[in-house]
């Protein structure tokens, strides 16, 4: 009897992405799809299916409803572990459930560009035997794993797949955290360059992306760190050394190199700051001298354009010229007096 005509539950060909076998430093075998339903029904593989010293990977694509649906009719899972798969929220987790470890983390999906990649969250479930995954987008970071296993670079244990995506999210980081770093270096060096006029407009907008970037990657990568960090975390025995130890070292590097970005980020704000504050300043400065120094310029034209009888110099034909010097006297002598004062 096929698939589609009498057995309940899922219909492996419906989102499924792949299914292999892997053995410890062989080549993974594609399996066939009964072998893919039978293991996820009856939580074994079937008779006379050599499952001996190996593991299965399972990967399924849950951008449709009836995908999703599927999923969660796979009875050799418990409910909340068959609600982590097809949750479509974007939050983090990390949960034992006896044997079975299960959970949800970030990583970049391919839907935008390498300046900008969009965070997405792929989830996946444990056992000695079996890892199954899920997505909604293109995970560049389960490719990479699955390229690797295809040349034979196989562990034995698939938890290891779950740490070298994470390892694979994180070097992904810091590629990121690189670029962003060579964004300072320009600020860095537009601020620190005083031989020639600065763009403080250009330097706010470079600041701005980073500060930006590394808020939205911060907002990734704390919780995660928290998770693997948590106390109350018990892992199985058998995944607990290839998961745990190494992921959160992983993951808390990543996190001080984020932080280490963003004190700096701060530091150029700080200094971008000042420097505008400075600007401001002489622009008050130049404005405020030369208000200063035609202060008494202006007392002088409103004081002769005043329409009062027995005004001096308004007979005889140099009269305007005789004003005219006598404001710019009034104004040589108000500069004098400013700097003989220390004004200017």
């Amino acid at each position: 009897m096929s698939l589609e005509q009498g057995e309940a539950g899922i219909s492996p060909r419906d989102g499924l992405v792949w299914g292999i076998f892997c053995r410890f430093g062989q080549e993974p075998v594609e399996l066939d799809r009964d072998v893919v339903h039978h293991r996820l029904m009856t939580g074994s593989f079937p008779p006379g299916f050599d499952g001996q010293d190996g593991w299965a990977w399972f990967h399924f694509d849950i951008v449709h409803t009836l995908s999703r649906t599927q999923i969660e009719t796979i009875p050799s899972l418990p409910e909340d572990v068959r609600q982590v798969l097809t949750n479509v929220e974007r939050s983090t987790r990390l949960d034992s459930d006896g044997d079975i470890v299960f959970g949800a983390l970030p990583a970049f999906d391919d839907t935008s560009t390498d300046d900008e990649r969009n965070v997405s969250t792929w989830r996946f479930v444990l056992e000695p035997d079996l890892l199954l995954t899920t997505r909604r987008h293109p995970i560049p970071a389960l490719g990479v794993v699955y390229h690797e296993l295809q040349r034979g670079l196989v562990p034995r244990s698939p938890a290891k797949v779950v740490d070298r995506a994470l390892l694979e999210f994180a070097d992904t980081l810091r590629r990121d955290f690189a670029r962003l770093d060579d964004l300072l270096d320009r600020t860095e060096d537009v601020l620190l360059d005083i031989s020639r006029d600065t763009d403080l407009g250009r330097v706010s907008s470079l600041l701005g992306i980073v500060r930006r970037r590394s808020t939205e990657l911060r907002r990734v990568l704390a919780p995660v760190d928290r998770l693997f960090r948590d106390e109350e975390l018990e892992l199985p025995e058998w995944a607990e050394d290839d998961l745990s130890d190494r992921s959160q070292r992983q993951v808390h590097a990543a996190l001080d190199d984020l932080l280490a970005l963003q004190d700096r980020a701060r530091a150029l704000q700080d200094e971008l700051t000042s420097n505008q504050a400075e600007e401001t300043n002489r622009r008050l400065y130049i404005v405020s001298v030369g208000t200063t120094l035609m202060l008494p310029a202006t007392f002088v034209t409103g004081f002769f354009g005043m329409n009062t009888g027995g005004m001096f110099l308004t007979s005889g034909n140099w009269g305007t010229i005789d004003a005219g010097g006598l404001c710019f006297l009034i104004m040589l002598g108000t500069w004098l007096v400013l700097k003989m004062t220390k004004l200017l």
